[in-house]
């Protein structure tokens, strides 16, 4: 592999100066004081805890679609290069806006982490169905790393401050998340691309005409029934807590990060 290949790009590198600048913030203050009057979020820890969770996401993005590009470039598909996917700039995977800032919108206001853009394979490319499913798998296997080594940095600092403590905790929760909802064999999903190589043509036609729709109908039932979201977020928070994550830790950073409420 040529190594200019591989090179972050000044975005990328942006984002995590971002990231890092929002870890130092929600160091400096306690995240909140409680009093008669509830509780009062403290002003430059809350920036720190929103810019670290944001930035983090962003960049969790951004590997993920690297994980699926790299795979690939690997298995045979050298073309991926050429359109920048091993940059890591986000405005190569797809739309911006819909690969990065609905994404974040989306988390902000407290709803599902989407999954952000994509990178275009080309399948025909690729040695075997073999790399083709590990292309698949690559994304959101990367966001269960990241998940695991968050949860693992918290547990070898036991002297971590506590806003670092709920940002990071909210950060690897989302991770854990978003493996969970990745990995689920939907059409237009990675879980199913990982298994549509070795399915029938004739199965493999109806998931193509399902593609468009099927994620949609998957929030739309996230979003809409309670027996089904319970569900999801009982197997994410299981797996969190597998993975050595405080809930409570997670779910305090998220109620920092949603400043507004």
């Amino acid at each position: 592999m040529q190594r200019s290949a591989v090179r972050p790009s000044p975005i990328f590198l942006g984002i995590l100066a971002v990231t890092a600048v929002g870890g130092v913030l929600a160091t400096l203050y306690p995240p909140a004081e409680v009093s008669a009057a509830g509780i009062e979020r403290h002003p430059v820890t809350t920036l720190g805890i929103v810019l670290l969770v944001l930035g983090g996401w962003a960049l969790s993005l951004t590997l993920h679609e690297f994980g699926h590009a790299i795979v690939a470039y690997r298995g045979g598909d050298i073309e991926v290069a050429a359109k920048g996917y091993l940059t890591m700039d986000v405005r190569r995977y797809t739309d911006p806006v819909l690969s990065l800032v609905l994404p974040l919108l989306l988390l902000a206001i407290g709803g599902i982490p989407l999954p952000g853009g994509a990178v275009w394979i080309n399948h025909w490319a690729l040695r075997s169905r073999r790399v083709a499913a590990a292309v698949s798998l690559a994304g959101p296997l990367s966001n269960l790393v990241l998940g695991i080594l968050l949860t693992v940095t918290i547990a070898l600092i036991p002297t971590m401050p506590t806003g670092l403590l709920l940002g990071l905790s909210l950060l690897a929760l989302l991770q854990i998340v978003a493996f969970v909802l990745n990995i689920m064999p939907v059409p237009g999903l990675d879980g199913y691309g990982a298994l549509e190589p070795y399915l029938s043509p004739q199965a493999r036609e109806i998931g193509m005409k399902a593609r468009p729709w099927a994620p949609l109908a998957l929030f739309a039932l996230l979003i809409a029934f309670e027996p089904v979201r319970a569900v999801f977020f009982g197997i994410s928070g299981l797996l969190f807590e597998v993975s050595g994550g405080d809930p409570d830790a997670a779910y305090t950073g998220l109620f920092i990060l949603q400043f507004w409420r």
